[in-house]
């Protein structure tokens, strides 16, 4: 069995709340928990890159995060990103090739009780192993190619293009 390289770079998926400051900021990430707790057997090694928002990332990070992966010998990698700039950081990764990497985030903080968190985790978990190297969003019950998908902010969802 291949280990899954599972990158963390923060996003709505690993929020947390404020009361005192009455908002969210991204705190650390959750995505270890969460694959204890769904009982996920496959091999696999987190590495935390960044933990930001996805509006605060900058070309500087997306490099970061190509780097890592090119530090690794893994040929299937999960990133955890924020939704909003997604496809960005799928663009910068475009030029990596023999890999199958798929990117995932959450509409709602894995912390809250309604939160697709989990479900988008476990879908990328096994897009990752069944699919041909490329690179993929997977969000909404769907696994969309990272260059052809957009998020529509009004919907609150990726829509293929």
């Amino acid at each position: 069995m291949n280990e899954i390289l599972i990158l963390t770079t923060g996003g709505t998926i690993d929020k947390v709340y404020f009361d005192a400051k009455s908002h969210y900021e991204v705190g650390s990430s959750i995505v270890g928990s969460l694959l204890e707790q769904a009982e996920v057997k496959h091999p696999h090694k987190i590495v935390g890159v960044v933990q930001k928002d996805s509006l605060e990332l900058t070309d500087e990070d997306r490099s970061k995060i190509r780097d890592v992966i090119l530090d690794h010998p893994h040929r299937q990698i999960v990133i955890t990103h924020g939704t909003d700039t997604i496809t960005e950081t799928a663009h910068t990764l475009s030029k990596l090739t023999g890999r199958t990497i798929v990117l995932t985030g959450s509409l709602a903080p894995a912390r809250f009780a309604m939160t697709d968190a989990m479900f988008n985790i476990g879908m990328a978990i096994a897009t990752v192993q069944a699919k041909t190297p490329g690179i993929y969003i997977v969000m909404n019950g769907t696994v969309f190619d990272a260059h052809l998908v957009h998020k529509d902010r009004e919907q609150n969802a990726f829509i293929g293009d």
